[in-house]
């Protein structure tokens, strides 16, 4: 994989709605998460020609959206990309990006959900990408960035050392949900729920791969796709894999990993990271999803020994950290550790 150059204070952001126009949708949380991105880590925020453009013409126009990602990626002025947030067709850019001009211009490029496909563009072309905030999620929360998330994201792009043991949130975790559309709402602190800590619900020793994933149901849309990576890619990888807001149940989560094991990839993984379940569930509901990934693993395919972490910070969950793709991961069973073992960025 190709590592981006480090980012750094004065360094130039440029922010792209790669799929849904949330920025003219609601401006207030966009501005909010613009200043709060500039002024934690000294950067400076360029919006591309149709960042801000309305939701419906960004719809209409993916071809737009493409060309506003490549042209961030072309702009050597440019050192870093963020999406302004996620959506569910920036599967629509595919026709119109060429992942050669990627390949050609590596730079820190960074967002979650739907910004799945931007990152498995990223994957093709070889570039480490990182899984992490988005400018109205995560860099726009409320009252200021979490101090998990502010951390995390400043490990993975800022700093040229290995990122080392994953810390667990003990600071909470949120999915309330605050109308962007109400700018008072904007200056409520977000209720946190008490941390339980993460689940290693099965597996011995320790296991090293690549890390690769995203947004399960985007990553259902891209099945079949230039974009999904080859089976030598996955042998051997540690998969993330997280559940948007839309809160599918645990027997989706079994069907999903059902396909994986068919298609010959859950057997040939050497782990298993599962993000804190996305939506507006009961937390009593997470264990559904612990049972539904030990029964197809470990029932239905006998994988008993593959390692698997679940309720993790990352995804559809506040805060999170910023996981790198293609980057070397270690999962320690016994020490019950997540590490990450070399640098994502080089140096500028």
């Amino acid at each position: 994989m190709i590592k981006p150059k480090a980012l750094q204070t004065g360094s130039r952001i440029a922010t792209i709605s790669n799929s849904w126009g949330g920025p003219g949708t609601f401006p207030n949380r966009y501005e909010i998460g613009k200043r709060q991105l500039e002024e934690t880590y000294g950067v400076t925020v360029v919006e591309m020609p149709h960042t801000l453009a309305e939701p419906d013409w960004i719809y209409r126009n993916p071809q737009a959206r493409a060309d506003d990602m490549m042209a961030a990626f072309s702009d050597s002025s440019i050192d870093g990309v963020i999406a302004t947030i996620g959506g569910d067709d920036s599967i629509r850019l595919l026709p119109h990006v060429d992942l050669e001009v990627i390949r050609a211009n590596p730079k820190v490029f960074c967002g979650y959900s739907d910004t799945t496909v931007s990152h498995l563009m990223c994957y093709q072309a070889g570039l480490t990408s990182f899984y992490g905030p988005s400018i109205m999620a995560g860099f726009g929360e409320n009252t200021g960035m979490h101090r998990y998330t502010r951390e995390a994201f400043q490990r993975a792009v800022f700093q040229t050392e290995a990122l080392g043991t994953l810390p667990e949130n003990k600071d909470g975790w949120t999915v309330e949900h605050l109308d962007w559309g109400n700018p008072e709402l904007q200056t409520k602190v977000r209720s946190l729920s008490p941390c339980t800590g993460w689940n290693y619900l099965q597996g011995k020793g320790t296991h090293r791969g690549h890390l690769l994933g995203g947004c399960v149901e985007v990553l259902e849309m891209l099945k079949g796709t230039s974009l999904w990576p080859t089976p030598a890619q996955w042998r051997g990888a540690i998969l993330f894999l997280e559940t948007s807001e839309e809160g599918m149940p645990a027997s989706a989560l079994t069907y999903i990993l059902r396909n994986y094991a068919a298609t010959g990839i859950l057997k040939n993984l050497s782990g298993l990271l599962i993000g804190r379940p996305g939506g507006q569930l009961d937390p009593a509901t997470f264990k559904d999803y612990d049972a539904a990934i030990l029964q197809v693993v470990r029932l239905e395919e006998g994988l008993s020994s593959l390692p698997v972490v679940s309720t993790m910070d990352f995804g559809h969950t506040d805060p999170m950290l910023t996981l790198p793709y293609g980057i070397q991961a270690e999962i320690d069973c016994d020490q019950r550790t997540v590490s990450i073992l070399e640098s994502a960025v080089v140096a500028p």
